[in-house]
């Protein structure tokens, strides 16, 4: 209805889809054109959107997308059918290792834990959804846990899809590196083996 529209709100709206598109930077001039607003309106807009990082300006004056609508993004858990096959796998390497379990995923050099499986003791790696870190070797998603320890295993993927781990983490005393590394290697054997008979499945 009508009374439920705010007319600024809408035209900041109407800038970020312009960029929903396979040029990745923008003049001002083709932003007007985008969204047909006037250079001056466009200004106004594009300073809001970029105190609040949904956009960005580069040295040239380009505009493009910030961090904020990926970091909106990465709030959501990952698709159904990825969860699907994630989160009883997390659920059985957590009962059976006593440790947290966790699928991380990587970007821009920030890991972030996306499923997870907590241990049902009280001395544990607490871990969430949404929680992010940032990462200080390009291939190690591991967060500074002191008094703690993390091993991950890296999850097969093709070059469309962050990189994604699978992860047990705990007291430094309790988990056992090498058995976590066996367990994970085998955890991720299996959903190899469970993929590859979905496309067998599911062909001709």
């Amino acid at each position: 209805m009508a009374q439920d529209r705010v007319e600024a709100v809408e035209r900041a709206l109407t800038v970020l889809e312009a960029f929903d598109s396979a040029q990745e930077y923008f003049s001002l001039a083709e932003l007007a054109q985008a969204t047909g607003f006037y250079k001056s309106t466009l200004l106004r807009l594009l300073g809001s959107l970029a105190r609040f990082d949904y956009v960005q300006r580069d040295a040239h004056g380009r505009w493009h997308l910030g961090h904020a609508p990926v970091r909106l993004a990465r709030r959501h858990l990952p698709g159904r059918h990825l969860a699907r096959r994630i989160q009883p796998l997390l659920a059985r390497l957590a009962s059976e290792s006593g440790e947290t379990a966790t699928l991380l995923e990587v970007e821009d050099g920030m890991a972030e834990c996306r499923l997870v499986t907590l241990p049902e003791t009280a001395l544990r790696h607490d871990l969430h959804p949404g929680d992010r870190w940032a990462m200080t070797e390009e291939h190690d998603p591991r967060p500074a846990l002191p008094g703690g320890t993390m091993v991950c295993q890296a999850l097969p993927g093709d070059a469309l899809e962050p990189p994604r781990w699978l992860a047990l983490s705990g007291p430094a005393g309790r988990l056992d590196t090498r058995r976590a590394r066996a367990a994970l290697a085998h955890a991720v054997a299996r959903l190899s083996a469970e993929s590859g008979k979905g496309s067998t499945e599911s062909g001709p």
